[in-house]
C-alpha cells in the first residue's frame, strides 16, 4: 500500500495573508478575534489543498502565528519567568511578547538548522518544570476533524526541543537533565491527541541528523519507550541530514514509523529499509522540500521501486516541511514575474509538490502506464532545462578557469591595512555605524510598487529614492553617527535586489517564504551561470556620498549569502555557483572603490547557516565558502576597508574560518544573548576589528543608554577597545523611524559615554 503525506505546509498564505494580518494586529488595526479568523481560514485552505491532492492525512500543528518552537514553549508550559507573566494574559499576546519583547528583551532568535528560517530559542533553568499549558494544538485538531479530514498531528520531539534551547541562570547545568520532567507532559499531549482523533502523531527529531554527544544519543531509547506508552501511533521524522551513526538507533526506537530525508541522504535509503523492522512504516522524503526544482520522476521511481519490493506499506513525502518553499506557482501569472513559461515548467512550489506526490503514488500503485501522459510531460520539461541555452555562459566558465591562485588574497596583512585605514578615515574610538538598511516606509514601498506597475517612470522613481536616501543621510548626521549608509531605500531585499540585476538569476512575483514571524523573503532563483552585466549599487552609493563629508559605506550582499538565500540550481556543485557569484560581486567592489567609496561592506550572514550538519562535511564547505568571500572582497587597496556582517548564528566552532575570511571589520549579533557570543571571539583572540550588536532590531523595544553601556563594557573586557565598533545587531529595514531614531540616539550616547570614560582613565 502506498500512502502520501507532508511534514508541514507554508503558514503565510499564497498572498502573505498571515504577514499582513499580524502587522495590522500589532499596529492595533486588527483585533485578536479577526486575527484568529484569518488563521482558521489559512489552515482550512491548506488542509483542503492536501485533501484535494489525495494525501492520506492532513498535517495539524505545523501552523504558528509567529514560530512553531515558541508554540511548543507555550504548549509545554515553560515560558521564561523573566517575562513576569501572571497567567491571566491572553495566550497569543504572550506568544508575541516572547517573540518581540515588551519590557524584557525578546527570546533569542537563531537559525533553524541550516535553513534561513529563524526560531525562538527556549530558555531553561535548573528548576524549569513543564506542564500541559495550551489547548491551541487540540483546538486545531478539532477544526480539521470538523472539516472531515483525517489528521496527522505534528510535534517537535522532546530531545530536539531541549537541544534547541539554551541553559540560563548563574550556575552551569545540563539541560538534558530536564528530560525526566518533560517526558510526562509529552505523554499527556500524546494521550490527548489520540483521544481526540489524531490517527498519527509525527514527532520531529531532526537532531538525529547531528553529531550528538553520547548522553543525548543514549537518552533516545528510554525517552521513546516512555512516549510509546501513551498509545498514540508515532511517526518519527528526521530530515536535513544523514542519520549516519544514528541510523540503527532510529530504526530500533519503539515508534510505528520512521521518516527519512532521501534528498539529503540518498545513500542511506536501502540501509534504512533493511534495518527498519517490517512491522514499522517507512516514510521516504523523496520530493525536495528545500528547493523548487521539478522532481525527476524517473530518478524518484528508480529509488522507490526497490523499497516497494521490500515493504508492504510505503509512505511518500517531501524531504522536510514545505515551510521552506513558496506556496504556489499560480501566483506567477503576472507580467511582473521573472518566471516565464519556460522556466515555470522547470519548477514546483509547495502546492505543485503535492501534485508530484500524487503522480509518484499512482505510478507505484497502479503502474507507470496509468500516468503515461504526466510522465511524458515531466520528462519533456526536464530535457528542455538540460538543453536550454539560458543555463550555460561560456564566458563565465572561461573566467573561472583563468582565476589565479592569489585572487582571494589582500596585498598586505591586516595590521598594515589597519594603519592605512585609520590614517585615511580618522575615526574616533568606538566608531558608530549601522548595518545598512533603514526603515522601508509605506512611501518607499508605494513608490517601488508604482514603478513596477509602470505608473511612474524611471526618473520619478529615481527622484523618490534619492529623496529617501537624502532623508536617511540627514538623520544619520543629526544623530551623530560616524560612518553612514545610504539606507537601501531602492532595495526590496538584500538578496532579491541583486538577483534581479545578475544574469543567471530569475525572480518571482509572489514566491514568498517565511523567515521569522511576519518577515518574509522572496528568494531569487539561480537557474544558470551567474555574471554581472552592469554596476548594481554604485550610482546610489555615490549619490549618498555626495551629500556628506562623512565616510559612506557601500553595501553589498556576499556570494555565500546570495547562494544560500536563493533557490540554487541543482545541476552543478554549489561551490561552482558560489565562485561565479563571487566574481560578480568582485566586479561591484572594484567599481565602488574606483568611484571613491573607501568602506565597503560585503554581508555574509549565511556563512554559518551553510555548514553541513555533520562535521565530516565542514572542511570542504568552509574552504570554498571562505574563498568565495575573499575572491569577492580582496581586489582592493590596503586603505579600502572591507566590512562584513553575520547574524543569528553560533560561530564558536568556526572562528578560525571566520578569521580566515580576513575582513577588516566584522559586525555580529550579540544583544539578545547578552554578549554571550562575543566571549568566544575574545578567547580566540580574533585578530581584526569587530562590532558586536548592542541592541536587538527585531523588537520594537528601545533600549536605554545604560543597557547599551553595560553591553559595551562587557565587550571591552574581551576585545581590545581600539578594535571595537558600535552598531545595532542587524539592518533596520523592518523598524519604524521613531523607534529607530530613539534607539540610535541612545546608541550614540552610549558610545560617547564609554569614550568619555576611556579619556578620563587615560
Amino acid at each position: 500500500m502506498i500512502h502520501t503525506h507532508i511534514l508541514g505546509f507554508p503558514r503565510i498564505g499564497a498572498q502573505r495573508e498571515l504577514k499582513f494580518a499580524l502587522e495590522a494586529h500589532w499596529r492595533g488595526e486588527l483585533d485578536r478575534p479577526a486575527l484568529e479568523a484569518i488563521g482558521r481560514d489559512l489552515r482550512a485552505r491548506h488542509w483542503a489543498l492536501q485533501r484535494d491532492a489525495g494525501l492520506d492525512c492532513v498535517s495539524v500543528g505545523d501552523f504558528a502565528f509567529y514560530d512553531h518552537v515558541a508554540s511548543h514553549i507555550q504548549l509545554l508550559g515553560c515560558e521564561p519567568a523573566r517575562f513576569g507573566f501572571s497567567g491571566r494574559e491572553d495566550e497569543l499576546e504572550r506568544h508575541f511578547t516572547l517573540a518581540r519583547g515588551v519590557g524584557q528583551p525578546a527570546l533569542e532568535m537563531t537559525k533553524w538548522f541550516d535553513t534561513n528560517y529563524h526560531y525562538l530559542v527556549p530558555e531553561f533553568l535548573p528548576d524549569t518544570r513543564f506542564r500541559l499549558a495550551s489547548g491551541r494544538l487540540f483546538a486545531e485538531l478539532a477544526e480539521a476533524r470538523a472539516l472531515g479530514h483525517r489528521v496527522k498531528a505534528t510535534l517537535l520531539g522532546p530531545l530536539s526541543f531541549l537541544w534547541l534551547g539554551k541553559e540560563k541562570g548563574s550556575q552551569p547545568f545540563d539541560r538534558l537533565a530536564l528530560l525526566e520532567h518533560l517526558l510526562p507532559v509529552y505523554g499527556q499531549v500524546l494521550q490527548r491527541l489520540k483521544a481526540e482523533g489524531a490517527e498519527w502523531v509525527q514527532v520531529d527529531e531532526p537532531i538525529l541528523g547531528l553529531d550528538l554527544p553520547g548522553p543525548w544519543r543514549a537518552a533516545f531509547e528510554a525517552a521513546y519507550i516512555a512516549l510509546a506508552s501513551a498509545g498514540a501511533r508515532l511517526m518519527l521524522a528526521t530530515y536535513f541530514s544523514p542519520l549516519a551513526d544514528q541510523l540503527q538507533l532510529a530504526c530500533r526506537l519503539p515508534v510505528d514509523g520512521l521518516h527519512i530525508d532521501a534528498v539529503r541522504a540518498p545513500d542511506e535509503i536501502l540501509r534504512v529499509a533493511d534495518w527498519l523492522p517490517a512491522h514499522k512504516h517507512l516514510s521516504v522524503g523523496i520530493i525536495d522540500g528545500r528547493n523548487i526544482w521539478r522532481c525527476d520522476p524517473d530518478r524518484a521511481l528508480a529509488t522507490l521501486k526497490p523499497l516497494r519490493e521490500r515493504r508492504d506499506t510505503l509512505w511518500l513525502a517531501p524531504s522536510c516541511s514545505l515551510l521552506h518553499v513558496p506556496v504556489s506557482l499560480a501566483g506567477e501569472t503576472s507580467a511582473h514575474s521573472g518566471i516565464d513559461s519556460e522556466l515555470g515548467h522547470w519548477l514546483a512550489f509547495a502546492t505543485e509538490k503535492l501534485d508530484e506526490l500524487a503522480l509518484l503514488k499512482r505510478a507505484l500503485a497502479d503502474g507507470e502506464d496509468s500516468v503515461r501522459n504526466e510522465l511524458a510531460i515531466a520528462r519533456r520539461h526536464l530535457a528542455d532545462r538540460r538543453a536550454s541555452a539560458r543555463v550555460s555562459n561560456p564566458a563565465v566558465a572561461a573566467r573561472l578557469r583563468s582565476l589565479g591562485s592569489n585572487a582571494d588574497r589582500r596585498s598586505a596583512p591586516f595590521p598594515r591595512r589597519q594603519a592605512r585605514q585609520r590614517a585615511r578615515f580618522g575615526l574616533p574610538p568606538l566608531p558608530t555605524t549601522t548595518i545598512g538598511s533603514f526603515p522601508q516606509t509605506r512611501e518607499i514601498r508605494a513608490a517601488r510598487a508604482a514603478h513596477k506597475r509602470g505608473e511612474i517612470g524611471g526618473g520619478a522613481y529615481q527622484a523618490a529614492m534619492e529623496a529617501e536616501i537624502t532623508l536617511a543621510v540627514r538623520k544619520q548626521e543629526a544623530l551623530g553617527l560616524d560612518v553612514l549608509v545610504h539606507g537601501e531605500a531602492e532595495r526590496n531585499d538584500m538578496v532579491e535586489y541583486f538577483g534581479e540585476l545578475l544574469d543567471g538569476y530569475a525572480f518571482s512575483a509572489n514566491g514568498w517564504v517565511q523567515s521569522y514571524g511576519s518577515r518574509c523573503v522572496k528568494p531569487p532563483i539561480i537557474f544558470g551561470d551567474v555574471s554581472r552585466p552592469r554596476p548594481m549599487t554604485v550610482a546610489w552609493t555615490c549619490f549618498a556620498q555626495s551629500l556628506t563629508p562623512r565616510p559612506m559605506k557601500g553595501m553589498l550582499t556576499g556570494p555565500v549569502t546570495l547562494l544560500q538565500w536563493s533557490f540554487v540550481r541543482d545541476d552543478q556543485p554549489r561551490s561552482d555557483t558560489a565562485l561565479q557569484i563571487a566574481l560578480a560581486i568582485r566586479d561591484e567592489v572594484a567599481d565602488l572603490e574606483e568611484a571613491g567609496i573607501g568602506i565597503i561592506q560585503v554581508d555574509e550572514p549565511a556563512i554559518r547557516e551553510g555548514l553541513p550538519l555533520r562535521r565530516a562535511g565542514w572542511r570542504d564547505y568552509l574552504a570554498w565558502a571562505s574563498r568565495a568571500f575573499r575572491v569577492a572582497a580582496s581586489a582592493v587597496a590596503n586603505d579600502t576597508q572591507i566590512h562584513t556582517h553575520m547574524c543569528y548564528s553560533e560561530f564558536n566552532d568556526i572562528l578560525p574560518e571566520i578569521a580566515a575570511m580576513d575582513a577588516d571589520v566584522i559586525t555580529i549579533e550579540t544583544s539578545r544573548s547578552g554578549m554571550e557570543l562575543l566571549g568566544a571571539f575574545g578567547e580566540f583572540r580574533y585578530p581584526n576589528e569587530i562590532g558586536p550588536g548592542v541592541y536587538d532590531i527585531h523588537s520594537p523595544r528601545v533600549p536605554d543608554i545604560g543597557e547599551m553601556v553595560t553591553l559595551l563594557d562587557k565587550a571591552r573586557r574581551v576585545i581590545p577597545v581600539e578594535n571595537l565598533w558600535v552598531n545595532p545587531d542587524c539592518g533596520l529595514k523592518t523598524r519604524g523611524w521613531p523607534e529607530t531614531e530613539a534607539a540610535l540616539r541612545n546608541m550614540v550616547a552610549a558610545a560617547h559615554e564609554v569614550r568619555r570614560r576611556l579619556a578620563a582613565a587615560s
